[in-house]
């Protein structure tokens, strides 16, 4: 059934809430909590119009804002992970009837934690670390604070996120297939080549494996692959694929993806290690990585 129009967790900046007027998403958004005022009917069509100048709209709006991807600053000769700029472009799609953005977040009003709902577990928010703002890639859970200029084509990157997906698409359940499958599209994704067409770092280079191995995860047995990348410009980055089942629903496995700039400015590579230690399921806060949830000596 289709929902009825109201104000609904945007898809694409879960973060914020949007006008759903019963036929499609509109152009108007808020934060949570901002007084429910449902806003006037546009003049210049039907849902069905809007939602097609919307995804015009978005286009361009990932033209301007696009994920830069950070890795981990290049520190014992990791090797190369490429992570490019993750904007995605998509036509709207319906709200699920579901509690909006203002009941996601940091569960129980806890500042140090960000809490994913669809795979039922939670990270943990460390220095220099944000919840997404204007962020037009989907799925992200964190990222450094502020933007830059990207070094190549003229977008906007960040220094580092985290983001974390839902396999569906893929008979495949192990979880070293999966992260050893999907650490090439991730790469690709953060620093060759984005959505439009353009380059933020002008390019992928070359890339070499950094780490690889199995890891506990909120209690489940998973595994990463750590990429270094090197970038025709700027100073490349990591990126890295973890894979774990969910303790939640059916069980299908959880991707999560490390995107971290080099350099002094990108975040430390052992966030990597941090955030992966600390994440846990909601269902069980109280667990945590577990024995054998080390990945390895730090960067």
């Amino acid at each position: 059934m289709t929902p009825p129009p109201g104000w609904y967790r945007d898809p694409h900046a879960p973060r914020l809430e949007r006008w759903w007027d019963g036929t499609a998403w509109t152009e108007h958004r808020r934060t949570p909590g901002a007084p429910a005022v449902p806003p006037a009917p546009s003049t210049g069509g039907t849902g069905r119009t809007k939602a097609v100048a919307l995804t015009t709209a978005g286009a361009v709006l990932v033209a301007a804002v696009v994920t830069g991807a950070v890795l981990l600053g290049g520190d014992d000769g990791d090797p190369e992970t490429r992570t490019g700029p993750t904007a995605v472009t998509s036509a709207p799609e319906p709200p699920a009837p579901s509690p909006s953005a203002s009941e996601s977040g940091s569960p129980a009003g806890d500042p140090d934690v960000v809490e994913d709902q669809l795979n039922g577990i939670t990270f943990p928010l460390l220095d220099g670390w944000v919840r997404p703002e204007n962020v037009t890639q989907d799925d992200v859970v964190m990222t450094t604070d502020g933007t830059y200029d990207c070094p190549g084509d003229g977008t906007v990157c960040r220094h580092g996120l985290v983001i974390s997906r839902t396999v569906t698409e893929n008979d495949e359940t192990s979880p070293e297939a999966l992260a050893e499958e999907d650490i090439s599209d991730a790469a690709d994704a953060a620093f060759d080549k984005d959505a439009l067409g353009q380059r933020p770092y002008g390019g992928l280079e070359s890339h070499e494996v950094v780490k690889s191995g199995p890891v506990a995860v909120a209690g489940r047995a998973g595994y990463f692959v750590r990429w270094r990348v090197t970038t025709a410009k700027g100073p490349g980055g990591y990126v890295q694929s973890l894979v774990f089942p969910s303790s939640v629903g059916a069980g299908s496995p959880v991707l999560v993806r490390y995107v971290f700039d080099t350099g002094e400015d990108g975040p430390p590579p052992a966030d990597m290690d941090r955030i992966t230690e600390g994440i846990r399921s909601v269902t069980d806060t109280a667990s945590g990585g577990g024995v054998g949830s080390s990945i390895g000596p730090a960067d």
